[in-house]
Protein backbone atom coordinates (compact mmCIF):
# COMPACT_ATOMS: atom_id res chain seq x y z
CA UNK A 1 0.00 0.00 0.00
CA UNK A 2 1.06 3.28 -1.24
CA UNK A 3 -0.45 6.16 1.66
CA UNK A 4 0.55 9.73 1.66
CA UNK A 5 0.31 12.87 3.05
CA UNK A 6 0.07 16.34 1.43
CA UNK A 7 -0.28 19.83 2.59
CA UNK A 8 1.37 23.15 2.20
CA UNK A 9 4.61 24.13 4.72
CA UNK A 10 4.00 23.90 8.17
CA UNK A 11 0.91 21.91 7.98
CA UNK A 12 1.89 19.00 10.28
CA UNK A 13 2.82 16.16 7.81
CA UNK A 14 6.17 14.96 9.35
CA UNK A 15 4.28 14.65 13.45
CA UNK A 16 1.67 13.17 11.46
CA UNK A 17 3.61 10.66 9.55
CA UNK A 18 5.91 9.27 12.51
CA UNK A 19 2.44 8.77 14.92
CA UNK A 20 0.84 6.55 11.62
CA UNK A 21 4.16 4.80 11.30
CA UNK A 22 4.39 4.27 14.54
CA UNK A 23 1.28 2.69 15.17
CA UNK A 24 1.21 0.70 12.06
CA UNK A 25 3.78 -0.77 13.00
CA UNK A 26 2.48 -1.86 16.68
CA UNK A 27 0.10 -3.53 14.70
CA UNK A 28 2.99 -5.74 12.91
CA UNK A 29 3.09 -3.75 9.58
CA UNK A 30 6.02 -3.40 8.13
CA UNK A 31 5.88 0.61 6.90
CA UNK A 32 8.80 2.06 5.16
CA UNK A 33 8.45 6.30 5.63
CA UNK A 34 9.90 8.00 2.85
CA UNK A 35 9.71 12.34 1.99
CA UNK A 36 10.36 14.17 -0.92
CA UNK A 37 12.43 15.58 -1.98
CA UNK A 38 15.14 12.58 -0.55
CA UNK A 39 15.17 8.90 0.47
CA UNK A 40 18.32 8.02 -1.49
CA UNK A 41 21.64 9.37 -1.82
CA UNK A 42 21.35 11.08 -5.02
CA UNK A 43 17.78 12.41 -3.91
CA UNK A 44 18.89 14.28 -0.51
CA UNK A 45 21.67 15.92 -2.40
CA UNK A 46 19.09 17.38 -5.05
CA UNK A 47 17.36 18.17 -1.67
CA UNK A 48 20.29 19.84 -0.60
CA UNK A 49 20.28 21.89 -3.93
CA UNK A 50 16.58 22.26 -4.20
CA UNK A 51 16.06 23.96 -0.83
CA UNK A 52 19.07 26.19 0.13
CA UNK A 53 18.32 29.83 -0.69
CA UNK A 54 21.63 31.11 -2.12
CA UNK A 55 21.10 30.50 -5.28
CA UNK A 56 17.82 31.06 -7.51
CA UNK A 57 16.40 28.46 -9.58
CA UNK A 58 14.13 28.61 -12.59
CA UNK A 59 10.53 27.26 -12.57
CA UNK A 60 11.64 24.68 -14.97
CA UNK A 61 14.51 23.69 -13.14
CA UNK A 62 12.81 23.48 -9.93
CA UNK A 63 10.43 21.64 -11.60
CA UNK A 64 13.20 19.15 -13.08
CA UNK A 65 15.38 18.86 -10.03
CA UNK A 66 12.01 17.45 -8.02
CA UNK A 67 10.92 15.13 -10.93
CA UNK A 68 14.79 13.40 -10.58
CA UNK A 69 14.91 13.70 -7.16
CA UNK A 70 11.22 11.35 -7.46
CA UNK A 71 12.82 9.32 -10.40
CA UNK A 72 15.35 7.34 -7.98
CA UNK A 73 13.06 7.14 -4.92
CA UNK A 74 10.57 5.47 -6.89
CA UNK A 75 12.82 2.86 -8.90
CA UNK A 76 15.12 2.46 -6.22
CA UNK A 77 13.03 2.09 -2.91
CA UNK A 78 9.11 2.54 -3.74
CA UNK A 79 8.37 0.04 -5.88
CA UNK A 80 10.86 -2.57 -4.56
CA UNK A 81 8.82 -2.24 -1.29
CA UNK A 82 5.72 -2.25 -2.74
CA UNK A 83 6.60 -5.30 -4.61
CA UNK A 84 7.83 -6.82 -1.17
CA UNK A 85 4.39 -6.18 0.37
CA UNK A 86 5.29 -3.37 2.74
CA UNK A 87 3.58 -0.18 3.39
CA UNK A 88 5.17 2.85 1.96
CA UNK A 89 4.08 6.09 3.57
CA UNK A 90 5.50 9.50 1.93
CA UNK A 91 5.75 12.72 2.65
CA UNK A 92 4.92 14.26 -0.38
CA UNK A 93 4.84 12.88 -3.82
CA UNK A 94 3.46 14.35 -7.05
CA UNK A 95 0.40 16.25 -6.00
CA UNK A 96 2.94 18.14 -4.41
CA UNK A 97 4.37 18.75 -8.07
CA UNK A 98 1.32 19.81 -9.31
CA UNK A 99 0.82 22.33 -6.46
CA UNK A 100 3.47 23.86 -6.24
CA UNK A 101 4.75 24.24 -9.57
CA UNK A 102 1.86 23.93 -11.24
CA UNK A 103 -0.24 26.41 -9.77
CA UNK A 104 2.65 27.88 -7.64
CA UNK A 105 4.71 28.39 -10.25
CA UNK A 106 2.44 28.48 -13.12
CA UNK A 107 4.12 25.37 -15.48
CA UNK A 108 1.36 24.19 -17.60
CA UNK A 109 -0.24 21.57 -16.23
CA UNK A 110 -0.51 18.96 -19.33
CA UNK A 111 3.52 19.22 -19.68
CA UNK A 112 3.45 18.81 -16.05
CA UNK A 113 1.66 15.30 -16.18
CA UNK A 114 4.35 13.85 -19.14
CA UNK A 115 7.00 14.85 -16.44
CA UNK A 116 4.87 13.44 -13.56
CA UNK A 117 3.90 9.89 -15.51
CA UNK A 118 7.79 9.58 -16.21
CA UNK A 119 9.19 10.55 -12.95
CA UNK A 120 6.85 8.11 -11.24
CA UNK A 121 6.60 5.02 -13.24
CA UNK A 122 2.85 5.56 -13.14
CA UNK A 123 2.36 4.80 -9.82
CA UNK A 124 -0.18 6.20 -7.93
CA UNK A 125 -0.65 6.28 -4.13
CA UNK A 126 -4.05 4.25 -2.88
CA UNK A 127 -5.21 6.92 -0.39
CA UNK A 128 -3.89 10.72 0.14
CA UNK A 129 -4.25 12.42 3.49
CA UNK A 130 -4.52 16.64 2.76
CA UNK A 131 -3.63 18.23 5.85
CA UNK A 132 -5.32 21.42 5.46
CA UNK A 133 -4.14 25.08 6.91
CA UNK A 134 -4.46 28.56 5.86
CA UNK A 135 -1.28 29.88 4.66
CA UNK A 136 -0.95 32.67 7.53
CA UNK A 137 -1.25 30.08 9.82
CA UNK A 138 1.05 27.66 8.71
CA UNK A 139 3.50 30.57 7.91
CA UNK A 140 3.24 31.48 11.52
CA UNK A 141 3.94 27.60 12.48
CA UNK A 142 6.83 27.73 10.57
CA UNK A 143 8.34 31.30 12.01
CA UNK A 144 7.50 30.16 15.19
CA UNK A 145 9.56 26.56 15.12
CA UNK A 146 12.69 28.58 13.65
CA UNK A 147 12.36 31.42 16.23
CA UNK A 148 12.47 34.31 13.77
CA UNK A 149 10.45 37.47 13.22
CA UNK A 150 7.74 37.62 10.33
CA UNK A 151 9.82 37.79 7.53
CA UNK A 152 9.77 36.37 4.16
CA UNK A 153 13.35 37.10 3.22
CA UNK A 154 15.37 35.52 6.23
CA UNK A 155 18.29 34.12 5.80
CA UNK A 156 17.04 30.97 8.23
CA UNK A 157 13.83 30.10 5.87
CA UNK A 158 14.70 27.57 3.15
CA UNK A 159 14.25 28.95 -0.51
CA UNK A 160 10.61 27.54 -0.69
CA UNK A 161 9.78 29.13 2.27
CA UNK A 162 10.72 32.35 0.95
CA UNK A 163 8.57 32.15 -1.77
CA UNK A 164 5.74 34.45 -0.39
CA UNK A 165 2.37 34.06 1.14
CA UNK A 166 1.05 35.06 -2.53
CA UNK A 167 2.40 31.49 -3.54
CA UNK A 168 1.53 29.69 -0.81
CA UNK A 169 -2.22 31.14 -1.64
CA UNK A 170 -1.82 29.67 -5.37
CA UNK A 171 -0.32 26.16 -3.64
CA UNK A 172 -3.91 25.91 -1.83
CA UNK A 173 -5.91 26.46 -4.46
CA UNK A 174 -4.56 23.69 -6.79
CA UNK A 175 -4.86 21.06 -4.13
CA UNK A 176 -8.40 22.25 -3.80
CA UNK A 177 -8.67 21.43 -7.20
CA UNK A 178 -6.46 18.65 -7.57
CA UNK A 179 -8.98 17.43 -4.79
CA UNK A 180 -11.86 17.86 -6.62
CA UNK A 181 -10.73 15.63 -9.31
CA UNK A 182 -9.50 12.55 -7.25
CA UNK A 183 -12.39 12.85 -4.41
CA UNK A 184 -11.99 8.80 -4.49
CA UNK A 185 -8.56 9.24 -3.44
CA UNK A 186 -8.23 12.34 -1.05
CA UNK A 187 -9.12 13.06 2.63
CA UNK A 188 -8.94 16.31 3.91
CA UNK A 189 -8.58 16.99 7.41
CA UNK A 190 -8.34 20.13 9.39
CA UNK A 191 -4.41 20.56 10.73
CA UNK A 192 -5.29 22.93 13.09
CA UNK A 193 -7.06 19.99 14.95
CA UNK A 194 -4.82 18.38 18.13
CA UNK A 195 -1.97 16.25 16.87
CA UNK A 196 -3.95 13.35 18.36
CA UNK A 197 -7.35 14.36 16.78
CA UNK A 198 -5.86 14.30 13.57
CA UNK A 199 -4.33 10.86 13.85
CA UNK A 200 -7.42 9.40 14.95
CA UNK A 201 -9.05 10.58 11.61
CA UNK A 202 -6.14 8.95 9.72
CA UNK A 203 -6.50 5.75 11.09
CA UNK A 204 -10.17 5.73 10.94
CA UNK A 205 -10.35 6.66 7.24
CA UNK A 206 -7.21 3.93 6.53
CA UNK A 207 -9.66 1.43 8.60
CA UNK A 208 -12.93 2.19 6.51
CA UNK A 209 -11.33 2.21 3.36
CA UNK A 210 -8.74 -0.76 3.98
CA UNK A 211 -10.75 -3.34 6.57
CA UNK A 212 -8.42 -6.21 7.43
Amino acid sequence: MLITFEGIDGAGKSTQISKLANSMTGQGVEVVTLREPGGTVVAEKIRLILLENQHKISSVGELLLFSASRAELVQDIIVPALAEGKTVILDRFFDSTTAYQGYGRGIDLELLQSIIALSTCNIAPDITFYLDIEPEDALKRKYSEKSIPLEFDSDELDRMEQSGIEFYRRVQQGYREIMQLNTKRFVSINALEPANVIHHHITRHLKDRFPV
